[in-house]
C-alpha cells in the first residue's frame, strides 16, 4: 500500500513542468507545527525540492473565503465548515470537498507551579464563563484567574464555546491571543494563568495539563476525554494536481506517521 500511494504521488508530480506554489490558508492548530512539517515530508517523498509551500495560519474561518476567491488551494480547520459557509463556495462556483486527517484534543493547561492537579467539567465552564474569578474558588492559592483563550477567527475559540461553555459568552476579562504557542507561553509566565491549546502543545515548558473528570488528554483517552475533536482540510472539488497529489500523502504511511510524532491522533488510532 506505501509503495501504491507514494507511486501515486511522484506520478502526479511528474506532471509539473516548473516549480510550484501549493497555498494552505486557515487554522494555526493545523498550520503552526503539523502542516509544515507535513510539506516538508512532502517534499522529500517526491524528490520535489522546489515546490513552494505558503502556509497562512490565522484562523478556521479564513480558510473558506481563501478557497472561494481562489487564493489558496487548500484550507485547514478545525472545526467543520458551516453551512453559510459551504453556501457561499457553492454559490462563487467552487464547491468544496472534505477531508478529515486527524483528531485532536483540547487540553486545559495552567501555569506548572499552580497547585491545582486536576479539574471537572462543571468546573472548566465555570473559570472560562468567568463565574470563577479567583484560584482560591478552585480549592487553590489565592490569585486572580488571568485567561487566555484564541482569537474570535479561530475555529477552537468557537470549539470551545460549544463543547467547554455551553455556548455562553467568554467574559471580557479574558485575553484572546492569536496561537497555541502564544497561550502556552503566556500561561508558563503567569502563576495564575489558563488557558487551552491543541494536543500538539500541551507540554509546552512551564506548563501542565489538567485531567478532566479524571481523563487526561492523551492519545488512549481520544474516545473519552470531553474536549475531543476532528481537524480538517477542505479543497475545491476540483483540485490541482499538486493540492491533491499533498492530500494523497498525507493519508500515506508516511503522512500519518508524521501526524503522530507531532502529537496529533491518527484516524485509525480511534
Amino acid at each position: 500500500m506505501k509503495h501504491i500511494l507514494l507511486t501515486a504521488i511522484t506520478g502526479a508530480l511528474a506532471s509539473f513542468a516548473t516549480a510550484q506554489t501549493i497555498s494552505i490558508k486557515g487554522s494555526d492548530t493545523l498550520g503552526a507545527k503539523l502542516i509544515p512539517q507535513l510539506a516538508e515530508g512532502f517534499k522529500a517523498a517526491s524528490g520535489k525540492s522546489d515546490i513552494n509551500f505558503e502556509i497562512a495560519a490565522e484562523g478556521s474561518s479564513t480558510a473558506f473565503p481563501a478557497l472561494t476567491n481562489g487564493t489558496a488551494q487548500i484550507g485547514m480547520s478545525s472545526r467543520k465548515i458551516k453551512d453559510e459557509e459551504s453556501t457561499a463556495a457553492k454559490a462563487k462556483g467552487v464547491p468544496l470537498q472534505e477531508y478529515a486527517i486527524c483528531h485532536d484534543m483540547m487540553a486545559v493547561i495552567v501555569n506548572k507551579s499552580n497547585p491545582v492537579s486536576k479539574l471537572t467539567k462543571d468546573q472548566v465552564a465555570k473559570i472560562f464563563t468567568g463565574q470563577a474569578k479567583d484560584w482560591s474558588e478552585l480549592g487553590s492559592t489565592p490569585g486572580k484567574i488571568s485567561l487566555y483563550t484564541r482569537n474570535t477567527s479561530s475555529g477552537t475559540y468557537k470549539d470551545w464555546q460549544s463543547m467547554a461553555m455551553g455556548g455562553r459568552d467568554y467574559p471580557a476579562t479574558s485575553q484572546k491571543l492569536a496561537g497555541n504557542e502564544q497561550i502556552a507561553q503566556e500561561v508558563s509566565t503567569n502563576k495564575n494563568g489558563i488557558g487551552y491549546v491543541g494536543l500538539a502543545y500541551a507540554k509546552a515548558q512551564g506548563t501542565k495539563a489538567m485531567p478532566i473528570d479524571g481523563q487526561a488528554p492523551t492519545a488512549k483517552n481520544a474516545k473519552t476525554y470531553v474536549y475531543a475533536r476532528e481537524c480538517y482540510l477542505y479543497l475545491p472539488e476540483k483540485p490541482t494536481a499538486e493540492a491533491q497529489a499533498f492530500i494523497d500523502y498525507i493519508k500515506s504511511p508516511a503522512g500519518q506517521e508524521i501526524i503522530r510524532k507531532v502529537g496529533f491522533i491518527t484516524n485509525d488510532e480511534i
